[in-house]
């Protein structure tokens, strides 16, 4: 059994999250190996700031554009678009893994929506029609044998769900569905994966992204799983595959990592300088782990009545060396090329140095954001 300190547990998460260093490199191709390496990056619809899916590869990738991500799904075809434990983006190399929940939901196995009638008249339109968005099958009137919006557009997830139909782009953050066949580029790997193939795949991808997991987080928001991953962690950890740890006073949970994690943790060298996270990021989106290894008690406010909220609608965390400093309350108002700071939440006093790598950060964040001016509390 390894055994590591609190701050050997930190490093070897932020080294394998890709936020120590610059280990994807740069541009379009950093993009798809910090996809690829992290497994997924979801996918969220508020824009107080710039959407969670460009911020979290922007905080890991060199010269990030978001024209990069749109070229790697609608040009190279390498990226998709699918469900993760939410809506994401995913690495094509992984297709395959995707139909063993598609299979699930198409032999109702997993319950999604079902109409048969609605989902053939939304199919065979595409079929006959090509590429169609949710507001094409919107009609104004009811008319006998149309499905009104509602219902077609539950089919139209019904059968991305199962994978009939696939998001070929998005045109104004909407989706554009298309034939899987007419989506999908030619070579890709299609054999649907055996249970063990999938619950290793499961295993491998958690503990590549975050360089430690437990089998509870492994399994996240996958009930259907959760017998299929226990039986391959013991099967992996007696191959030598698994390395399990524990975190000295911290965490009596046994976790478990590999030989790679460990050492991409040995060769990364951390920095000094403040990063501005997404809610979303697959950093902080394991709440329990962030609260027990990094003793920070991070939620989400968006879902929160207003009167009930302590830190403002979209906070965003502050990530400073290994450690989590506070939270920032802002809003980019495009239209004025203003990033406006509401309110910064330390979690303790903050020093002159702090402060200082913070102003940068917010400075590299609001031309992200396509704002040159901030207002508001700026320290």
């Amino acid at each position: 059994m390894l055994t590591l300190s609190n701050k050997e547990a930190r490093h070897l998460m932020l080294s394998n999250q890709g936020l120590i260093g610059n280990s994807f490199g740069n541009k379009k191709e950093g993009t798809l190996k910090a996809i690829e390496h992290l497994g997924y990056v979801q996918i969220d619809t508020i824009s107080v700031v710039e959407r969670a899916h460009h911020h979290t590869i922007w905080v890991r990738v060199n010269d990030y554009k978001k024209s990069y991500l749109d070229e790697l799904i609608e040009k190279d075809k390498t990226v998709f678009e699918y469900w993760s434990h939410a809506a994401a983006f995913l690495p094509m190399r992984d297709y395959r893994f995707s139909l063993y929940r598609k299979n699930l939901i198409a032999t109702g196995k997993l319950k999604w929506y079902f109409n048969k009638k609605a989902t053939r008249f939304v199919y065979d339109r595409i079929v006959a029609e090509g590429p169609l968005q949710s507001k094409d099958f919107e009609e104004k009137k009811k008319k006998t044998g149309w499905w009104d919006w509602k219902e077609s557009k539950r089919a139209l997830e019904q059968l991305f769900m199962e994978g009939k139909l696939m998001v070929a782009k998005r045109q104004g953050f909407q989706k554009v569905y298309d034939l899987t066949e007419r989506v999908l580029p030619k070579g890709v790997n299609d054999k649907l994966p055996s249970p063990k193939e999938y619950a290793e795949y499961l295993i491998t991808k958690t503990i590549r992204a975050n360089g430690l997991a437990a089998k509870s987080e492994i399994g996240y928001l996958r009930s259907h799983a959760k017998p299929l991953v226990a039986k391959a962690i013991a099967e992996m950890e007696e191959a030598g595959i698994l390395i399990p740890l524990k975190i000295k006073g911290v965490c009596d949970e046994i976790l478990y990592t590999t030989q790679q994690s460990l050492d991409l943790a040995e060769n990364a060298k951390a920095k000094n300088a403040v990063t501005i996270l997404s809610p979303f990021d697959n950093c902080v989106i394991q709440r329990g782990r962030l609260k027990t290894i990094f003793d920070f008690d991070y939620t989400i406010e968006c879902y929160v009545p207003g009167p009930k909220r302590k830190y403002g609608y979209f906070c965003l965390p502050v990530l400073y060396k290994d450690t989590f400093v506070g939270r920032i309350d802002c809003k980019a108002e495009r239209s004025e090329k203003t990033l406006y700071v509401k309110n910064i939440f330390y979690e303790k006093k903050a020093d002159a140095k702090l402060k200082a790598e913070l102003i940068k950060a917010l400075n590299n964040f609001a031309d992200f954001n396509g704002c040159n001016e901030m207002r508001g509390k700026i320290i």
